[in-house]
């Protein structure tokens, strides 16, 4: 039940946009072992001109840049997992995009169970009631 907001410093596209879902729900899935059936993503896509690195546009040094926060309940991915999962993201980014600026964020966000939800029911409710 992740969602993963993504700002991604490139020209949009379909079919960019369509590989950056697959990649961000592959790696999703397999690492944070979270459901890909319930996991959502939103990008937006930044012109390189518009993003800024100590005052320079990516535009003008010729890189590309990603930020994205997933958002995961507290407790259930550990500090390894959420390594491994910064470090393969960033490197599959690095493939899709070209060269990545070092400042590229990647954010896996924990979140409080009796604060976070979909569908109208908090992750809370969901593990004390397994099947309401």
């Amino acid at each position: 039940m992740p969602i993963l907001n993504v700002k991604v410093c490139a020209t949009k596209s379909p079919a960019l946009s369509q590989q950056i879902n697959e990649t961000l729900l592959e790696l999703t899935s397999r690492i944070l072992k979270k459901n890909r059936l319930l996991t959502a993503v939103t990008i937006d896509f930044v012109d390189p001109r518009d993003w800024f690195v100590g005052g320079t546009s990516l535009a003008e040094l010729g890189k590309r840049s990603i930020y994205f926060d997933v958002k995961v309940v507290d407790e259930t991915n550990t500090k390894a997992e959420k390594a491994q999962y910064i470090a393969e993201a960033f490197e599959a980014f690095s493939r899709l995009l070209g060269e990545l600026h070092e400042e590229s964020y990647i954010y896996v966000q924990d979140v409080r169970a009796a604060a976070y939800g979909f569908g109208g029911k908090t992750q809370e409710f969901r593990h004390q009631h397994p099947q309401g």
